[in-house]
């Protein structure tokens, strides 16, 4: 007798402990909302890449290229959205998430994200979940920007010089071995630079276009949000 309510205890605890604690991570993919010109993606150390289409799903390792009058709108993770502009490359470094239970049923702990831009410019539109933590992080050359709530601004970089401009709300970012910089709305801050102190945009012209044009962008993917959550299970 004893021995079988030790044998029925172990295997309850097992039940529970699989059942109630076990975390699922998976890499997942990006989803395209709309492509504009020529837009490809694929592996850049091998020089595999395939037209962009509403069907194409750019996962891990993915590199994606923008020519010149192109524009890419992605879903990157939930609450994660990024237009690619004219003539940009990033590469797709990390999209995982994190989940209790199974695929279907499970309820999502944690999504991450990294994106390199490698040259141009991503406008990015980022409205974190109240629940879930996300750990979204975008480098460019000598920068790392960290959202840590909803924000819409833009990177740009040439390989060498660095531009990061906030539309809306505030961001934070940080250059190689220097304190993180909060560049509120309507503000830019260029690396490498001489400034301790983001500057504001109406002083630059080409800070005024990442302005306009991040507004423009970010209407689109908010649409674009909206719809493409009320479709997924997380």
């Amino acid at each position: 007798m004893r021995r079988t309510v030790i044998a029925v205890s172990i295997v309850l605890c097992s039940l529970l402990t699989n059942g109630c604690s076990k975390a699922i991570a998976r890499a997942t993919a990006a989803t395209v909302f709309s492509v504009s010109g020529g837009v490809a993606s694929g592996r850049a150390e091998r020089n595999d890449f395939q037209p962009v289409t509403l069907k194409s799903r750019i996962h891990d390792g993915d590199s994606v290229r923008a020519a010149n009058g192109a524009s890419v709108d992605l879903g990157l993770i939930p609450g994660a959205f990024a237009q690619l502009s004219s003539d940009s490359e990033i590469k797709v470094e990390e999209l995982r998430i994190t989940k209790d239970g199974n695929e279907t049923a499970g309820d999502m702990r944690e999504r991450r994200a990294r994106i390199r831009v490698i040259r141009g410019k991503l406008i990015v539109l980022f409205i974190p979940s109240d629940t879930n933590a996300s750990g979204f992080v975008i480098t460019a050359p000598g920068v790392t920007v960290k959202p840590d709530s909803d924000c819409l601004f833009s990177v740009w970089t040439d390989g060498t010089t660095t531009r990061v401009t906030c539309a809306k709300e505030k961001v934070i970012a940080s250059a190689d071995e220097q304190p993180p910089v909060t560049i509120a709305v309507g503000y830019f801050q260029r690396w490498p630079t001489g400034r301790n102190e983001p500057v504001v945009a109406a002083g630059d012209a080409s800070a005024q276009i990442d302005i306009t044009e991040s507004l423009q962008a970010g209407d689109r993917l908010l649409d674009h949000a909206s719809s493409w959550q009320k479709r997924r299970p997380f």
